[in-house]
């Protein structure tokens, strides 16, 4: 069975961390918090979050 990358029901926005936590195995809180402080120290993570929104399928 391949593995998707899709948008998790586990979601606090969108569903774009939980979709990732899920694809790697990791704890969604992780990639929360990795996103915001990316976010944080001038990464574009709002830009690339809205991005990844529209592009990654919802789970079905």
């Amino acid at each position: 069975m391949e593995k998707r990358l899709y948008r998790s029901d586990n979601r606090m926005l969108l569903g774009v961390c939980g979709g990732i936590a899920e694809y790697f195995g990791i704890d969604p809180t992780i990639v929360r918090l990795l996103w915001v402080l990316l976010t944080f120290i001038g990464f574009s993570g709002l830009i690339i979050y809205i991005i990844a929104a529209f592009i990654m399928p919802a789970k079905n």
